[in-house]
């Protein structure tokens, strides 16, 4: 009985030796695993708003070439599945990202355009043009916003509406002060 259960044993061992032995690496799903995390590299919208997810989907792509040479393919396929799914994220979340600053970007050059006007009727009801303020630098500044819009430059559009609105803030302000001055002479 002994003898059997030794026999029996050796024969299961012999077996998982073998099909470990004959076990392939999941080429297919490697394949796709790296094709998936390329195709977010050098996607524009993915490598600017979902720069984490990207790393995730290397992190992964980096196990499972690990496990993959340690002859570990359970674990290759896991995290090849990983990979493609963290991909697939950055790229969803790049276009969220992309979506977001376009809109942001819009919505702001479209305030600015308002404010400045409101800006120069000020101005013209004061007639403070000897408080040397350059409205017409802003006003270029939102062209350039504008123009980058328009090219689907989200973030360069979105940065220099943000810097529009600082220097339009900035002359709101001394308009303000100028008011205030001329108030408290009278």
């Amino acid at each position: 009985m002994k003898r059997k259960l030794i026999i029996l044993a050796c024969t299961a061992l012999l077996f998982g030796l073998l099909a470990a032995a004959c076990a392939k690496p999941p080429i297919e799903e490697m394949e796709r695993a790296t094709d998936a995390v390329t195709r977010a590299e050098n996607n524009a919208d993915a490598v600017t708003y979902a720069w984490n997810s990207i790393a995730r989907a290397r992190e992964a792509l980096a196990q499972m070439n690990s496990e993959a040479a340690s002859k570990r393919y359970d674990s290759a396929k896991a995290y090849a599945a990983e990979a493609i799914a963290a991909a697939e994220r950055a790229i969803s979340e790049g276009s969220a990202g992309a979506f977001r600053a376009r809109n942001e970007a819009s919505d702001l050059v479209s305030e600015l355009r308002s404010q400045i006007d409101e800006t120069k009727q000020t101005l013209d009801n004061m007639r403070s043009a000897q408080l040397g303020l350059d409205l017409d630098s802003v006003e270029q500044t939102i062209d350039e916003a504008r123009t980058a819009l328009s090219e689907d430059r989200y973030q360069d559009a979105l940065n220099l509406s943000r810097t529009a609105l600082s220097e339009l803030t900035n002359i709101r302000q001394q308009v303000s002060a100028a008011a205030a001055a001329v108030a408290s002479k009278k």
